[in-house]
């Protein structure tokens, strides 16, 4: 049986990107699936704060099931139950709170919490985070994930979420950033699964161009 881990790490091999599809409403869900998968993403992220989002979780994970499906901006332990009764394996958070950490390994799920400090990267690791999501890196700098990488336990994957675009891939790679997790450059509502899907391949062929640390 394959398991959330599993999924992750064949993700973080192949192509460490998540898809955050902030927005995304269930009826198209599926065709917006489609496009961001046939272009190679494993990682879907739907935000809590989109319409619907458990019933897009659902569908997805039921449609993709090789996917890691799951929930962005979950903010306490109800919801990541929510979530994964609604299928989902991937719990994502702007913050770091032990309680969805607590939870979501609890119930067997992948969880990157948001971090923007050391105490705050320590404390979730401590707690049992799978991974850390660099938040928002606007406010941070390829030098920042250096840092980090440089006091954290080796092999930490520190994913920069927050204004990451094609062209500046490269450098945050270049300091060890594990992957991204790419948003309104990838989806936005009203955005076709075409132009998705567009936008998605343009990501994909700048990772694999861009330089590795």
């Amino acid at each position: 049986m394959t398991t959330p881990f599993d999924k992750f790490s064949e993700a973080m091999r192949q192509l460490p990107l998540v898809a955050i599809l902030r927005g995304l409403t269930p009826p198209e869900a599926l065709a917006v699936g489609d496009a961001v998968l046939g272009a190679g993403f494993r990682l879907l992220e739907v935000p809590l704060n989109s319409p619907q989002p458990l019933e897009s979780i659902a569908r997805l994970h039921e449609r993709f099931p090789t996917a890691l499906v799951g929930a962005g901006t979950v903010l306490d332990a109800r919801q990541v139950r929510e979530v994964h009764a609604a299928g989902g394996e991937l719990i994502v958070a702007p913050n770091f709170d032990a309680e969805v950490i607590a939870e979501a390994k609890r119930l067997g799920l992948v969880v990157l919490p948001g971090v923007m400090t050391p105490t705050e990267a320590f404390g979730a690791l401590a707690a049992g985070a799978t991974g850390l999501k660099l938040f928002p890196a606007e406010l941070a700098t390829p030098a920042v994930v250096k840092a980090l990488l440089a006091v954290l336990p080796p092999g930490t994957p520190l994913m920069p979420v927050g204004g990451i675009t094609p062209h500046n891939m490269g450098d945050w790679r270049a300091a060890g950033a594990a992957g991204f997790g790419i948003g309104s450059a990838l989806y936005k509502p009203g955005k076709s699964a075409a132009a998705v899907r567009e936008a998605a391949m343009e990501f994909v062929a700048a990772f694999h161009g861009s330089v590795r640390a």
